[in-house]
């Protein structure tokens, strides 16, 4: 039998509640196992006496192992190669920042030195957007919500992490109960991450979207729309075919009417499909009634990708249209972990040396 992870939500809980113990012991076992990464079931003080043959029986303090960590030569970003209990690899980014460093609206920033998790929700993708590696690999299996809270237990042994992005290998709303179950224990004891600091990105799933907000309030939701119109989105993003513009549009109004929470847009910049000027008014028309901030991402080159990323004028000249001529808030992603291929778009298993080539989606 396989042994499941500790942190593995619905399959703990259900155990718990078989075995008649109170779930509320769950938190305080998940605190020891971060307190003591390599304690044993006997040494949790103070559970029911039938919790401890229980555990022993079906769990694991954890079922996958940080593989490597690499730093980037300066030092704020470190890419996790995490292998799984079935052998498979997946990635997440710890990225640090500093959010007293430079202004924002021409004032000095507030706060201080934070730390962004990135995390994946899938091995592989099955949305195969041509600009991003791991759609490459193709769809492997989902994780469970055990294997994505190990992602946060393993990050948090390294920095303290106060930000959760779902913007690494895998489509999020594709894995619905597991990631749901994941972002509940991440706003819960003992992690207490807030729901305003982690964000799910994804690429229009529209029944998903529909529910989202009644399961996870008050999340941060960002969607991968990197094109205005369906006819660019379906040539770069092949599962938009699937997601039409017009009934994505619809499914992010209601979301947004029920939420009342700006809608984080990302947009990646490939020279000469979808940045020209045409398609800044395409896009600025297309979300001047939305409350969104809109995202451009600087295009990171991936291997067999003939896409080249927009010079910085034609970056600047989209983002000030959008701003001057729409009134729509809008940021240029900085670019993190290149040089350990750990930014946007790069994650991808290489299968020879079973290191990864990097992340679909970075956003704080």
């Amino acid at each position: 039998m396989a042994y499941k992870s500790v942190f593995h939500v619905s399959a703990i809980k259900s155990e718990f509640e078989n075995a008649g113990l109170n779930p509320n012991f769950i938190p305080l076992i998940w605190k020891h196992v971060l307190q003591n990464p390599n304690c044993v079931w006997d040494e949790i003080p103070s559970l029911p006496s039938a919790a401890y043959p229980l555990l022993h029986s079906k769990f694991k303090t954890s079922t996958s192992n940080v593989h490597s960590a690499v730093d980037s030569a300066d030092q704020v970003t470190t890419k996790l190669l995490i292998k799984l209990q079935n052998g498979e690899f997946v990635e997440a980014v710890i990225m640090r920042y500093d959010s007293r460093l430079g202004q924002y609206d021409g004032k000095p920033r507030s706060g201080g030195p934070r730390s962004t998790l990135c995390v994946s929700s899938q091995v592989g993708c099955k949305m195969a957007c041509n600009f991003c590696a791991t759609g490459s690999m193709g769809f492997k299996s989902n994780l469970s919500s055990g294997e994505i809270l190990e992602q946060l237990v393993h990050a948090s042994r390294i920095s303290a992490i106060r930000n959760v992005v779902f913007m690494g290998m895998g489509e999020p709303l594709n894995n619905y109960s597991a990631v749901v179950d994941a972002v509940r224990a991440m706003t819960a004891s003992p992690f207490h991450l807030s729901p305003k600091k982690i964000t799910i990105s994804t690429v229009g799933i529209i029944h998903a979207i529909n529910k989202l907000h009644k399961d996870l309030p008050s999340l941060n939701l960002a969607v991968s729309l990197h094109a205005p119109v369906q006819e660019i989105r379906c040539q770069i993003m092949p599962a938009a075919r699937a997601f039409p513009l017009d009934k994505l549009m619809h499914a992010l109004r209601e979301y947004q009417t029920s939420s009342q929470q700006k809608i984080f847009i990302e947009y990646i910049m490939l020279d000469g499909v979808n940045d020209e000027e045409q398609h800044v008014h395409q896009l600025g028309k297309l979300l001047e009634t939305f409350q969104v901030v809109v995202n451009l991402i600087p295009f990171n080159p991936i291997a067999l990708s003939t896409y080249t990323t927009s010079n910085d004028q034609k970056v600047i000249k989209f983002q000030k249209i959008l701003r001057n001529t729409y009134n729509i808030r809008t940021t240029v992603r900085k670019q993190m972990g290149q040089d350990i291929s750990g930014a946007c778009g790069q994650l991808v298993i290489n299968k020879k040396s079973s290191l990864l080539t990097d992340i679909e989606d970075l956003s704080i």
